[in-house]
């Protein structure tokens, strides 16, 4: 699949204004390199931060990347270009993130939530949904649509829908106290635009999740923002929330990008709850689709998710990247009537917002898919080769 036509919008519409951080592997140096993006350059800041997770818990973190001077440079709209034709021989762009740990949240808004209830009440298949959908969603969502989560007033709404035989898990961590945070997928797995992601090969119903990403530091700030892409099985989670981790953790389930936009004067954390993420699907078969999802409309703040990943009952010392969770489950008929949404292999799936940019991914299975072999170990060896690790760093030199 030809991803050229997204060239033009994988920057943010006020690319000049953003602080936007870029990892770069460069085939030169057999590895990937923190890079500041400015104006048509990319700048090779790895001398002074070796990874992004360094670059994040640094308190001027914003003027290194805006000014600090680099010991190389890419063109970005050759970066860009490369990195859409997956062209592995030249400098190209990776997911922004490297040693963080990627978390996620699940349910944090009313449309998904639902559509989880209909997943566990359809045992994951996708014929019952719509039925169980048609019966059950006016009902709770008049219910639930303005409470807030933890509250009196939604343990009373709970109260209720347990009498009435309708409460879930998914309900439970929709507006109960606590909100569902996992585990999305293994540090330095996620795949960055332009890459394909992958589903089960055995899995008939599945779905993006296009979501706002925070990146946090070790101390738990959130530091920047960018998108993502939580792949999910709905067959898988649907027949049992003991298969999360299968439905959500698989080769190139992960897709991160594609950049950071550190927050600053001009792009502040009310933005990022401002933001409004768009998902446009497009198949081989000629389906389109679009939605958005307005950040505006999430149930819990960010920083209340940010606050029950991290904090005494659970440190990051490298930080931690957070999936803030999506409105957006498809449910229009692709194929048979009452069938639902899924993904078929070439699918194009674009997530995008002004001020983010696109993460741009096209579907195969995750059997298919490009093997994850750069690793901790890898990453590590390959700094060390290119003696970039040490145990302070010296912003100045």
């Amino acid at each position: 699949m030809n991803l050229h036509a997204y060239a033009g919008a994988v920057l943010p519409a006020d690319a000049e204004r953003a602080t936007l951080v870029a990892r770069v592997f460069d085939p030169a140096v057999g590895g990937p390199c923190v890079a500041a993006v400015r104006g048509d350059r990319a700048v090779d800041l790895t001398h002074v931060v070796p990874t992004v997770s360094e670059l994040l818990d640094l308190p001027d973190a914003v003027s290194i990347v805006r000014g600090h001077e680099g010991r190389g440079q890419w063109e970005v709209s050759a970066l860009i270009e490369a990195t859409l034709r997956r062209d592995r021989t030249v400098p190209h762009l990776l997911a922004p993130v490297d040693l963080q740990v990627l978390k996620a949240a699940g349910v944090t808004f009313v449309r998904s939530m639902l559509e989880r209830v209909i997943e566990e009440r359809a045992k994951g298949d996708p014929a019952r949904a719509e039925e169980i959908r048609s019966r059950i969603a006016e009902v709770v969502r008049g219910r639930i649509a303005q409470l807030r989560p933890g509250s009196p007033e939604a343990a009373r709404v709970k109260e209720v829908l347990v009498e009435e035989g309708l409460w879930s898990q998914y309900l439970e961590v929709g507006i109960g106290p606590d909100p569902e945070i996992f585990t999305k997928a293994p540090v330095l797995s996620a795949v960055g635009t332009g890459a394909e992601i992958g589903v089960l090969a055995r899995s008939t119903w599945n779905n993006p999740e296009p979501e706002l990403v925070l990146a946090v530091s070790s101390a738990g700030t959130p530091i920047a923002a960018t998108l993502g892409n939580d792949v999910n099985l709905r067959d898988f989670e649907g027949r049992s929330a003991l298969l999360l981790t299968e439905a959500k953790d698989n080769n190139a389930s992960c897709a991160i990008g594609p950049f950071l936009r550190l927050f600053d004067d001009n792009f502040t954390l009310d933005d990022a709850r401002a933001t409004e993420v768009a998902l446009d699907i497009t198949g081989d078969d000629g389906f389109t689709l679009h939605g958005v999802n307005p950040v505006s409309e999430i149930s819990r703040d960010l920083t209340d998710l940010v606050r029950h990943a991290h904090g005494d009952h659970h440190s990051y010392p490298d930080g931690f990247v957070l999936f803030t969770g999506t409105m957006f489950a498809p449910t229009e008929d692709r194929g048979e009537p009452g069938q639902g949404f899924t993904h078929r292999p070439g699918d194009v799936v674009a997530i995008s917002s002004p001020a983010l940019g696109t993460l741009v991914n096209v579907v195969t299975t995750a059997e298919a898919a490009e093997d994850w072999t750069f690793g901790i170990r890898a990453l590590m060896a390959n700094l060390a080769e290119r003696g970039l690790l040490r145990t302070t760093v010296e912003v100045g030199s």
